[in-house]
């Protein structure tokens, strides 16, 4: 399978190729809703602060004397006014600080990926460019998007980010630039086109096959 290279210009610089087996297994799959909808829960998991927490009884300051007596004053027997049922006291099974993530396993994951991969190619969203070009100026950059229609985007380059291309990106509304290895499920379903250099996809094709 052969796939076209582009500039950022939309200009084709060559192509690169796949063997078919491969790419049918990376980016030819049909997508199951519900193993990206796990890969993103997963991610988005891990990233909750679990920072929440209501007073449980023991934690609320007041007395311990008891109300009233047990019997003869008509009203039901209270032990507490830190009780949940009188305002200010307790919370019963209340959210404690705690961590919310959970795991995954890796055949998962991996396969959430091709998947996520899968998605974009099927819908035409998948782009290859050549490389990563920009002089960091981030008005022209936006010139380019625009006339290509991009109002959404994530590019995956290589190794390392080309720093000038990510200062143009930085303060660009609905534009990610991420490291071939930082390839995740959650951002390349977030944003509407994704765009990989030849050696993003290159070393995708190498991690996933």
């Amino acid at each position: 399978m052969k796939l076209k290279v582009t500039d950022i210009s939309n200009k084709a610089v060559g192509e690169v190729e796949i063997d078919d087996a491969v790419f049918a297994d990376i980016f030819g799959r049909t997508v199951r809703k519900d193993i990206l909808a796990r890969a993103v829960n997963w991610q988005l998991a891990k990233r909750r602060a679990g920072t929440h927490k209501t007073k449980e009884i023991g934690e609320i300051s007041g007395t311990t004397k008891k109300p009233y007596s047990q019997k003869g004053t008509g009203n039901a027997r209270q032990g507490s006014l830190r009780s949940p049922q009188f305002r200010g006291g307790a919370t019963i099974f209340g959210p404690v600080v705690r961590s919310h993530a959970h795991d995954l396993p890796k055949k998962v994951r991996k396969l959430a990926l091709k998947h996520a991969l899968s998605a974009k190619h099927k819908d035409g969203k998948l782009i290859v460019w050549g490389e990563t070009k920009a002089n960091g100026k981030t008005k022209e950059l936006v010139g380019q998007f625009k006339k290509l229609g991009w109002n959404s985007v994530l590019v995956i380059d290589g190794p390392e980010v080309n720093e000038q291309f990510a200062r143009a990106a930085r303060n660009i509304p609905n534009v990610d630039v991420l490291p071939q290895q930082g390839a995740n499920v959650y951002d390349i379903l977030r944003r509407d086109t994704l765009v990989l250099t030849k050696g993003a996809m290159e070393h995708l094709v190498e991690r996933l096959k």
